[in-house]
């Protein structure tokens, strides 16, 4: 808020500085509109610039340096084969702009290949940020809820950092008309909160943005490759997105999967069977967890509860599925038909 009021003041005090000193000799209110004008074109540059890397603000810097010595150079060679005039002056503003804007372009984004550590401790508290091993929250990580429990547990260390952006969609959600979605909305910001009152963690509000980027998980990646930090998420897309980009992902989903019971092929267990299966005299059943367990010859044991065998496991995208068969079918089904018949 604070610094909308700056900003808003600074375009308040170059049009009345415009209004008053009246530039090129305009009138008064063109003058005042032209000034209001150039402070907003400076406020949306003072944007962008805040939202670059450190890397990438000293590459442009750079590059705008290098651009004004070129353009001074090419200036000289100019003045001595040109007669002067406005064919002269033209062509050397024209080179100046040319040079500026070249060198402004490439040294922004050739930043990141700049390294900073041979630069001695001036850059102690950028380095420092990437060791503290930090880990950006995506929306749906923050939804889910099960981070809160991992960061309880102390499974989780370094920084979270939640990104201005990933907050005012959160509040988009929780403001949503259709009630699933603001109940997931709302239940991200309890977790939000949750989360910031863990005393083991140290959750950061950031406010790096990137305008000219209208998805949300291309900002999430960009910001990860800023702050050498990894995505948290259980986003299937953002997670192969973020690999094709070499941005280290923490996918909630796979570590969920890597933790359900290994079971073994010959291992016994019990199951409830719940519904039919998709082929023939199948039954299917559900863990505590929500692994799907698929029994053969099990369809009349539907509402039962069973022991089974585990013939084998298949491991999907989605989780894991287990495989079995009831030891005795033939048992199972007789004493099924006598508690009818009683």
């Amino acid at each position: 808020m604070d610094l909308v009021i700056v900003r808003v003041a600074f375009c308040l005090v170059l049009a009345v500085i415009c209004y008053f000193f009246r530039p090129f000799g305009l009138n008064p209110w063109i003058s005042a509109v032209a000034g209001t004008v150039a402070a907003c074109m400076v406020i949306l540059f003072e944007q962008r610039v805040r939202a670059l890397s450190l890397r990438r603000l000293i590459g442009a810097v750079a590059g705008s340096i290098l651009g004004i010595v070129g353009a001074f150079l090419i200036s000289l060679v100019l003045r001595n084969s040109l007669p002067p005039g406005p064919t002269q002056s033209l062509l050397q503003i024209f080179v100046l702009l040319l040079m500026c804007y070249v060198g402004l372009v490439i040294g922004t984004s050739k930043g990141d290949l700049l390294n900073l550590d041979a630069l001695g401790d001036l850059f102690n508290s950028e380095r420092g940020a990437a060791r503290r091993n930090l880990k950006v929250l995506d929306t749906s990580a923050i939804i889910d809820g099960r981070i809160a429990d991992m960061a309880e547990t102390g499974f989780l260390e370094g920084a979270l950092v939640v990104p201005e952006f990933i907050l005012r969609e959160l509040q988009m959600v929780a403001d949503s008309q259709d009630s699933s979605r603001r109940q997931r909305g709302r239940r991200g910001l309890d977790v939000l909160q949750r989360i910031q009152g863990n005393a083991q963690l140290t959750v950061q509000i950031v406010q790096d943005d990137y305008p000219a980027i209208r998805e949300v998980d291309l900002k999430l990646i960009e910001l990860a490759k800023d702050l050498d930090a990894k995505i948290v998420t259980n986003d299937f897309n953002l997670n192969k997105v973020a690999h094709l980009h070499n941005v280290p992902v923490l996918n909630i989903n796979d570590l969920a999967n890597a933790l359900k019971p290994v079971f073994l092929p010959g291992e016994k267990m019990n199951i409830m069977i719940l519904k039919e299966g998709k082929e023939y005299n199948q039954g299917v059943g559900y863990l505590d967890d929500g692994t799907m367990v698929v029994v053969d010859h099990a369809r009349r044991m539907i509402g039962r509860q069973v022991e089974i065998s585990v013939t084998s496991v298949l491991q999907t995208a989605s989780g894991k599925m287990i495989f079995g068969k009831m030891d005795d079918p033939g048992r199972m089904e007789g004493t099924r038909g006598m508690e009818i018949a009683n």
